[in-house]
């Protein structure tokens, strides 16, 4: 399995670290979702809500969820007072969603928190190992969507994210 003078445990202990990584970055997920008393799911919900024009099937299909449970989701945060719908101006047919102060409150406690965190586990390290990593990491995501889309059958994506996407997604997540 081995290739071009790696060996079989390197790549196994590269595998290892990145699988710890992902952890520690989901229960941090987690984590931050449970001080502003939300779910995951919940989070990125409001999240998107805040971000722009939120349109339910649209979050649903690119999480590749069903659009019954994003309904459910919203249900949740409508029973919660985190957001509040109307009607759009420009196309009656068309819901327009919005956070509700509460919601723009829990939002805001996940932006402290991830700020906090920022500065404990990020802001230690040199700008040319931040910026290493990021390369790195863009690289390997790159490689390992291109294997699921092969596996997949799926065209190959053309565009590469730019740095502030790649940037923005981190902070999200953190």
């Amino acid at each position: 399995m081995a290739s071009r003078g790696k060996s079989d445990s390197d790549l196994r202990e590269a595998v290892a670290a990145l699988q710890r990584l992902a952890d520690a970055f989901a229960r941090r997920r987690a984590q931050l979702a449970r001080g502003a008393g939300l779910s995951e799911a919940q989070w990125r919900v409001l999240e998107q809500i805040e971000a722009a024009d939120f349109m339910p099937s649209l979050f649903a299909r690119r999480r590749a969820q069903s659009a019954a449970a994003v309904s459910k989701l919203i249900r949740q945060l409508l029973d919660r007072g985190l957001v509040e719908v109307g009607i759009a101006e420009a196309d009656a047919r068309q819901r327009r969603y919005a956070l509700t102060a509460a919601g723009r409150a829990a939002m805001a406690a996940v932006r402290r928190s991830r700020e906090r965190a920022l500065e404990r586990i990020w802001a230690s390290f040199a700008p040319d190992e931040l910026a290493r990593f990021a390369a790195f990491a863009g690289e390997l995501a790159g490689r390992m969507e291109a294997h699921a889309r092969e596996e997949e059958g799926t065209p190959p994506k053309t565009r590469k994210p730019r740095r502030s996407e790649a940037n923005s997604k981190t902070r999200r997540e953190i």
